[in-house]
């Protein structure tokens, strides 16, 4: 493999360079200086240093030593400040500025001191050459000599969803003597886990939060499926299969995959995924010599883009799903649609994966009443459901970028493609799928969307290691875990088939828990560890789990059911199903700590055993969600309700004792809300129900204000008008 090391290296973010505290301990020569020559003048070394500063020829001899103007200027204020408010100076420094001030030498004199003083406040300057060779990333194949040291075969299965080359590829690892699947899902992981155990092949289950053995005295079998994550590259197999592998460049998670096509060590390497990351595999594999063999797969079933838009929930059949990107959309639309008699099950992206199997099986039984699937893109993978018609709600996403930052996107192509490739499948009722969209705006965009190919896959994501952070920290013992990434991140150097992922939740993990002592390589587990931050439970649970394993104190089941309150009640409305679910987090977090530090978190089998009981109590909530709903807002409105639909509401919901009279300015607001700017804001998760009741409340109070001054005006004039007729007939 050649690397291309003559690319120049890359300039520091010196915005994280951090100054190191120095300790003001009186130097080991105590007072010498002032000894042999005489007590400063603070007024005369002010003048002396300031004149230092202003030197062109030291900032340039500084700029050689990696100093830019930011750091010159940071290093010279603490260096002054040393210099002032020291009691004793070293003898050296105290001599050659007592010279200076008396004419005997050179303000140049002071720079060797200076630099000295720089080097240790920023101690990254004088090992800059080891930390960019630390985090030289270009030639990541060179990590994994097991998987240099044999030549594998690799066999892209590509195709679209429902095209059979997950199924192929399957086979063949189950023909194999031993195996490893990898994939982006703990439901997929555990769908071939059973699938491969039924059909005889001992098979066991690897993902963050479990391990689950086959053989009875824990001896590992010849296969095993697990989370891509969790993949081992050292152990030999026959087969890998690596599913969905465009995931490769997910802005956080596409190192996982990048890891396991370089590193595992299999002879046959079964890759699959969308046909757009076929020449990108190419090559890649290219830098490590090895060929790529390409299957092609046609779509087992069609589907077909409808013509015409639901528009209205009236218009829903058996084996829809409505498809939503806001957990507040899935909440109105299942409680409209259980308003007009229909059945719903529910699935989205925070739910647990028992909940998630329950609402699919219901859905999918023939049996059941259930008819309709109201769903998040959670069902883009991962779960196998017989649906007839996909219907998007939106085609509006909201989405984290390669910086880290959250914005509403229009779907991609290969997204809309995932999710509409759910409608139709081989195996389902339904051989033929359908997909249109609720608003008839939306249905022109998602023809464009999916007429378009899917963007080619341009590059890999990669992550820091353990190992490679370890070895900047003896570089930098005094940094912050947080600051050191950072520091990684930003002399890191990769080639043009890579980028490296986002570190944000790390980083956010990292400062959350930097006060509390912990070795680096414990606080850089705690920090990878698979966290929702947006749930403020789960990140005081983290908090606390650090904490008590800071002092050694293992987190024991009662420890455990004290801090969630167990036993937990049902939930009563939707934010106590929010709590259970963040606590089912919590506890997986517990689990996934459990694997990494056994004797810390010793209670796994209870904790499994209360948290099976807390998917059944979730479950229960979840097939009752509408009336949650009812329970935390009972006069939810929703403003995407056809025009005729809120009309006649309105007439029927109203109270018959109320007056009928409404305000020109609350009919105004009516007709906003049956446009589609108001209905979109809310659709598309920018306006929440709650806000545009409060937009209705004050654009009634302004118009109430205009009509009274407007009265006013208008008997000021009558006035007037009065007055004057008077004195007319005077």
């Amino acid at each position: 493999v050649v690397s291309s090391n003559s690319s120049p290296p890359k300039t520091p973010d010196t915005s994280l360079f951090v100054p190191v505290s120095l300790k003001t301990d009186v130097p080991a020569d105590g007072t010498v200086g002032a000894e042999l020559t005489q007590p400063l003048d603070k007024n005369e070394l002010l003048k002396v240093l300031n004149k230092f500063y202003k030197r062109k020829e030291m900032q340039k001899l500084a700029a050689d030593q990696g100093l830019d103007a930011r750091l010159f200027h940071q290093a010279f204020i603490s260096f002054r400040k040393y210099v002032l408010e020291m009691t004793s100076l070293p003898a050296d420094l105290h001599i050659i500025l007592s010279d200076i001030c008396c004419n005997a030498g050179h303000i140049d004199d002071i720079y060797p001191y200076f630099m000295r003083h720089t080097k240790q406040i920023f101690p990254m300057l004088d090992c800059m050459d080891d930390l960019r060779k630390i985090s030289d990333l270009r030639v990541p194949a060179n990590w994994y000599p097991e998987a240099r040291a044999i030549q594998r075969k690799v066999v892209f299965h590509a195709g679209p969803t429902n095209s059979g080359k997950t199924y192929h590829a399957i086979q063949r690892y189950l023909a194999a003597k031993s195996g490893v699947y990898c994939g982006p899902l703990k439901l997929l992981a555990h769908e071939i886990f059973e699938k491969s155990n039924s059909a005889g092949v001992p098979c066991d289950l690897v993902t963050g939060e479990e391990r689950t053995f086959v053989d009875p005295e824990g001896r590992a079998a010849g296969h095993v499926a697990c989370t891509i994550e969790m993949c081992s590259v050292n152990t030999p197999y026959e087969v890998a299969v690596i599913d969905e592998i465009q995931m490769i460049r997910d802005p956080s998670r596409g190192w996982a995959w990048t890891r396991a096509l370089l590193g595992l060590c299999a002879e046959e390497i079964h890759v699959c995924g969308e046909a757009a990351a076929v020449d990108f595999i190419r090559e890649l594999m290219y830098t490590t010599g090895e060929e790529v063999e390409v299957h092609t797969y046609q779509r087992l079933t069609p589907f077909s883009v409808l013509d015409h838009a639901v528009e209205s929930l009236d218009n829903l059949r058996p084996g829809d799903c409505i498809v939503c990107f806001s957990k507040i959309d899935i909440y109105s639309l299942s409680r409209q649609i259980e308003a007009r008699g229909l059945e719903c099950a529910v699935i989205y992206g925070s739910l647990p994966p028992g909940t998630k199997l329950s609402q699919a099986k219901k859905f999918n039984d023939p049996g059941d009443s259930c008819k309709i699937l109201v769903a998040t893109d959670a069902i883009g993978m991962g779960l196998n459901l017989s649906i007839k018609r996909i219907i998007f709600n939106s085609l509006v996403k909201p989405n984290v970028n390669e910086k880290g930052e959250k914005q509403m996107e229009t779907i991609s192509t290969s997204q809309a493609l995932q999710i509409a490739g759910r409608a139709g499948r081989f195996s389902s009722i339904f051989k033929e799928g359908e997909v249109t969209t609720m608003h008839r705006d939306d249905l022109p965009v998602l023809k464009e969307i999916l007429s378009h190919s899917v963007d080619p896959i341009e590059t890999a994501g990669l992550h820091p290691t353990a190992e490679q952070i370890e070895m900047f920290a003896y570089q930098l013992p005094d940094a912050t875990l947080s600051n050191l990434v950072d520091i990684f991140v930003s002399l890191s150097q990769v080639d043009g088939l890579y980028f490296v992922c986002n570190i944000d939740d790390f980083k956010f993990l990292a400062d959350m828990i930097q006060h509390i002592p912990l070795n680096l390589r414990s606080r850089y587990v705690f920090c990878t560890a698979p966290i929702n931050k947006k749930q403020p439970f789960v990140c005081t649970s983290f908090l606390k789990f650090a904490r008590q394993f800071s002092r050694d104190e293992p987190l024991t089941f009662d420890w455990v059911c004290r801090h969630i309150g167990w036993p937990l009640a049902a939930p009563r409305n939707i934010k106590d199903l929010v709590h259970l679910e963040a606590v089912h987090d919590v506890l997986d977090l517990y689990l996934w700590l459990s694997y990494r530090f056994m004797d810390m978190f010793p209670d796994t089998a209870m904790i499994r055993e209360i948290q099976r009981e807390l998917d059944d109590i979730i479950q229960q909530g979840v097939q009752n969600i509408t009336r949650l709903i009812r329970a935390t807002n009972p006069n939810m409105t929703d403003p995407l309700q056809p025009q005729s639909n809120l009309s006649e509401r309105t007439g029927a919901e109203a109270d018959s004792s109320a007056p009928q009279r409404t305000t020109r300015g609350q009919r105004s607001l009516a007709g906003m809300m049956e446009k589609s700017l108001a209905s979109r804001l809310v659709r598309d998760g920018l306006l929440t129900p709650d806000l545009l009741k409060q937009l209705q409340r004050e654009w009634s109070k302004s118009q109430r204000q205009e009509g009274g001054s407007q009265s006013a005006l208008t008997a000021d004039l009558n006035n007037k008008s009065i007055k004057r007729e008077r004195k007319k007939k005077k």
